[in-house]
């Protein structure tokens, strides 16, 4: 049921070079010890059920001025404003968890990343080619021209950039037949397509401030069409993860137990990936890169419980959605009126997560 060393240190690396998961992954051992689950996945589902419920309450009230439950007096805000963003956050973070269930189960190994086959360094080189080409836009037809294009221009660029670092990641491999050659692969995708960004940056510096505000990860430009888009992303990814839920059961038996049952590998694990670049482009197109969250909400799901991969899923979706709302709550409150990228939260508290774990692991 574990994963090679050797492709958990790959994972790593990946994550490493698109400034996303701090290496301290790779460092953790493939089963990391966990207490016995003391919850069903009906009783799991209900608490994060629960929990999704209590916190969009809370961001209704969470602003730039501090904590209001006066809703009456704020409607328009709320609904213009911090509605589509806890709702937004809430439809990200399912995302990103979902994609790391995925990437989970197709490499075995439970500190898999969704950003790990060069979806990350591919929405990042999109972003900063949409920024240089706004400036020199904004040179010849004006700042405010520019300005529009930009915005419609950086969530398709991002969407377009993370499934073509999938793509290039694919077309390397061969196909997704062989995971540690797929592995390898975006780790050569994602350092070549970083290094493009940083080129263009060299060639345009005004693109490396709106760069950086991508690689922090941000909510609050979150809208109604980014909620509807979110949604409906999510509507279709989970679904179909549904459907392959059977198949990464089969896979946790290793894959010559899972050929045997006549499971078509190629093209369940081509499936899985084309499924991981949608969630995941979705996801960072809408909210730039938010660490962890994809890695630790799945974690965390199996900690708690002992689930197949259907429940898993679903689940780890839900888990996610709650992580990132709590975190951009956080962000909007703790040093309210401004605000931290929520971003930084979810790797600060990530990595405390992580680094505690492998105290545990290490003190055993």
């Amino acid at each position: 049921m574990n994963a090679a060393p050797s492709a958990a240190s790959t994972a790593g690396a990946a994550t490493t070079s698109s400034t996303v998961t701090p290496p301290v992954a790779a460092a953790l051992p493939t089963a990391a010890p966990r207490a016995a689950p003391g919850l069903t996945a009906p009783r799991l589902a209900a608490c994060l059920a629960l929990a999704a419920a209590v916190l969009l309450l809370l961001g209704l009230a969470a602003g730039a001025e501090g904590w209001s439950f006066a809703w009456g007096d704020e409607a328009a805000l709320i609904s213009a404003i911090r509605a589509p963003r806890s709702l937004g956050a809430l439809l990200c973070g399912a995302l990103l968890g979902l994609a790391g269930a995925l990437a989970q189960g197709l490499f075995r190994n439970p500190l898999a990343d969704p950003y790990l086959l060069g979806s990350a360094a591919g929405a990042g080189l999109g972003v900063v080619l949409v920024l240089a080409a706004g400036g020199l836009l904004g040179a010849t037809m004006g700042l405010a021209t520019a300005g529009a294009l930009l915005r419609l221009g950086l969530v398709g660029a991002a969407f377009l950039g993370a499934l073509l670092g999938m793509a290039l990641t694919l077309l390397l491999a061969r196909g997704a037949a062989r995971p540690m050659v797929l592995l390898l692969a975006g780790v050569v995708v994602g350092v070549l397509l970083t290094a493009l960004a940083d080129l263009v940056i060299v060639l345009s510096p005004e693109a490396l401030r709106g760069k950086q505000v991508f690689l922090l990860g941000s909510t609050s430009f979150f809208g109604w069409p980014s909620v509807l888009t979110l949604a409906a992303a999510l509507a279709l990814v989970l679904p179909l993860s549904l459907l392959l839920a059977r198949a990464l059961d089969a896979l946790v038996l290793g894959e010559d137990s899972a050929a045997s049952l006549g499971l078509p590998l190629p093209r369940v694990r081509l499936a899985l990936v084309v499924l991981m670049a949608l969630a995941t482009g979705s996801a960072v197109a809408q909210a730039g890169l938010v660490a962890f969250v994809g890695l630790v909400a799945p974690h965390l799901v199996r900690r708690a419980a002992v689930v197949r991969h259907g429940p898993l899923l679903a689940l780890s979706a839900l888990a996610g959605g709650v992580l990132l709302l709590a975190a951009d709550i956080a962000a909007r409150s703790l040093l309210a009126p401004r605000e931290l990228p929520v971003g930084v939260l979810t790797a600060v508290l990530g990595g405390v997560y992580l680094l505690l774990l492998l105290r545990q692991r290490l003190a055993r």
